[in-house]
């Protein structure tokens, strides 16, 4: 950057002025204090103070009445009467404190900033047979995008080709790179780290993961917090009550230094910027986090959450079934033989508890491509399949019943206990005979119990489980990851009621969800909550704050981050007051000049930008030791009202 540059930056006025000070204090140090030193630092004053000015009046024209008036009148008051260094220390220290402050909110929005900086400039495009390299914002939908080693992915779409690690953290977070193959998404602006994908497009331009959370990141460090459009209208009093104190003050005492002083002393400069300025850094810690906060409001709300209401499947469960147990009860068999025959039924069904079946046996090295030559679902009992001659019947003891199967081993008892321990049995039986009980369950996720344990140490009262399924399963799982309350067997209009309870109870209540069934919940809470966001338009769009990584504990680390932002608001604030109050104090007892006032007014400005801007460092987590929750000895059913329901 040239000089000629840097003068026309926001440092520009503070150099000028600044300049003429210094020549003012050299010319009366060798000529002495005279008309040439006057006319010197009157020029300072003017330098600096011309923008004030004008902003001064751009406010009057709104009817408004700001700290800019009060500096322009002190300021021409002490020309007038006589105080010229006065009046160029008073416009020089303002414009010294309003370039801090710009630099400052530059340092705080610095996570926009990189946000913008990481959107792909270039695309690699296969058309007509070869690599073509195009603008990122000429690749149409549904266009194959090749991602080579070390290039950013300039699209949002799906995998269609090749394998490679993907650093996701411009978008989730993610500190390290997350493998990539057929069928996986990913966004633009993140980064390939090995190997080469073929991508479909499926979101490009302004309508990629990326775009979006820039357009929300920018919207929510403008938008203002409650506390801040308190100072706003606290401040339209304030700034007249000055004016009006400085007059009757000049009018009593007939001291228009004193009264100028006192518009000087009275500038709110740090109370203005001590809200906004810790808005933005926080909001700018959150989305280098890979949290998405909507607004200095919702903000605000997340540092009183006192209570946390979390659906179970797809939220502390993965909301993908897996096999948990295979229990062999016919001698002579053994797990391969249970396991084969029910995969054999279950490769003719189409029910969502015959795809870990089937997972489970393929990863045992059992045949699973094998159709039965007859398959029939029985609804409320289960299935029988027809292969080689041999009937295979997968289901409940309602199924055994119909087909007249006698229980002598206690498939029943053993399909009871686990339907206790929150799991879904299937008893398998071949020619009449129960060769034994198969039982599956929803995995929970590997960081629901911290999350559930770091909510609690963030200062959360209680956490609350809502779901639709049955007790027993809701139960297991609450067990698994230490929920404070369970409520089980809910429709959506049940976990509305629920939330709707909570904050009857006097609690400020944050609903975790990500269905379609939670949207009554999420909507009537105080925060809502949508975790795994990233690519999710409508959850962006949506939701106070949006987890983009599919990470639980990013929610109690968005929450002590908004503690620690409406802390830092508050003590800015009680800097601000603390030196208004004592400076007025000093002026009315002596001793504080119009020039003295101003510096300890823009050592304060820097003291709260100091104290905001300690919210841009990264807090080390508090952890537990990491593990793989599981409901019961392995994981959570995700269904037992009518266990078997193949």
């Amino acid at each position: 950057m040239t000089v000629a540059q840097k003068l026309r930056g926001r440092w520009g006025v503070p150099a000028v002025s600044g300049l003429l000070i210094a020549g003012s204090a050299a010319i009366a140090t060798v000529f002495g204090a005279g008309f040439a030193s006057n006319a010197v630092m009157v020029a300072a004053a003017v330098a600096a103070g011309s923008p004030i000015a004008v902003h001064a009046v751009r406010a009057l024209a709104a009817r408004v009445v700001g700290i800019d008036l009060l500096v322009t009148v002190a300021s021409v008051g002490a020309v007038v009467i006589g105080q010229y260094w006065e009046a160029a220390a008073v416009t020089f220290l303002f414009a010294v404190g309003h370039a801090l402050e710009q630099a400052t909110l530059n340092r705080t929005r610095s996570a926009l900033a990189e946000l913008v900086a990481v959107a792909p400039d270039v695309a690699v495009v296969l058309r007509e047979g070869g690599q073509i390299e195009v603008a990122a914002a000429d690749v149409a939908m549904g266009e194959t995008v090749v991602v080579k080693n070390g290039a950013k992915v300039p699209v949002d779409g799906e995998v269609v080709a090749g394998a490679g690690a993907v650093d996701q953290a411009s978008i989730t977070g993610e500190s390290i790179p997350v493998e990539k193959a057929v069928g996986d998404q990913v966004f633009a602006g993140t980064v390939s780290r090995g190997g080469v994908l073929q991508v479909r497009a499926t979101g490009v331009g302004a309508d990629t993961t990326l775009a979006r959370i820039i357009h929300r990141v920018e919207e929510a460090q403008d938008a203002k917090a409650r506390t801040q459009r308190f100072m706003d209208r606290f401040s339209r009093w304030y700034t007249p009550g000055i004016v009006v104190l400085a007059v009757a003050a000049g009018a009593v005492t007939g001291d228009v230094v004193l009264a100028l002083t006192l518009l000087v002393i009275g500038c709110p400069g740090a109370m203005v910027i001590s809200i906004p300025v810790s808005i933005v850094a926080g909001i700018g810690r959150a989305a280098k986090d890979g949290i998405l906060i909507k607004g200095g409001e919702h903000l605000e709300r997340a540092a009183k959450i006192t209570a946390v209401a979390v659906d179970k499947t797809g939220t502390l469960t993965r909301g993908r079934p897996l096999l948990t147990d295979v229990v062999v009860l016919a001698t002579g068999a053994d797990r391969a033989a249970v396991l084969r025959w029910a995969a054999l039924a279950e490769a003719g069904s189409e029910h969502p508890l015959a795809r870990p079946v089937l997972d489970a046996a393929r990863a045992e090295g059992l045949p699973v491509g094998q159709l039965p030559e007859v398959a029939e679902s029985i609804p409320g009992k289960g299935i029988t399949a027809t292969s080689g001659g041999h009937r295979v019947l997968v289901g409940n003891v309602a199924l055994l019943s119909q087909f007249g199967i006698a229980d002598a081993l206690g498939s029943d008892r053993v399909a009871d206990e686990l339907a206790a321990a929150g799991r879904t049995p299937m008893i398998v039986a071949v020619d009449g005979v129960v060769l034994g009980v198969l039982a599956v369950a929803d995995e929970v996720r590997p960081d629901a119990a911290e999350m559930v344990a770091e909510l609690h140490r963030a200062g959360v009262r209680t956490v609350v489980m809502l779901t639709g399924d049955a007790l027993p399963v809701a139960l297991a799982v609450g067990e698994a990851t230490g929920v404070d309350e369970v409520r089980a067997g809910l429709l959506p209009q049940d976990k509305h009621d629920a939330v709707r309870e909570l904050q009857r109870e006097g609690y400020v209540v944050a609903m975790v969800g990500d269905g379609v069934n939670d949207a009554p919940a999420l909507a009537v809470a105080d925060l809502g909550v949508a975790m795994g966001a990233a690519g999710s338009a409508v959850a962006l769009e949506t939701a106070d704050i949006a987890l983009m990584a599919d990470d639980l504990r990013k929610l109690p680390q968005a929450i002590r981050l908004a503690r620690r932002t409406v802390a830092t608001m508050r003590q800015n604030i009680a800097v601000a007051l603390v030196t208004v109050a004592l400076l007025l104090l000093g002026v009315l007892l002596g001793g504080v000049t119009m020039s003295v006032g101003m510096l300890v007014h823009e050592v304060s400005v820097l003291v709260v930008i100091l104290n905001a801007m300690r919210l841009l460092r990264r807090r080390a987590r508090s952890s537990a030791a990491p593990g793989t929750a599981a409901v019961g000895p392995h994981h959570g059913a995700e269904r037992v009202a009518e266990p078997a329901l193949l």
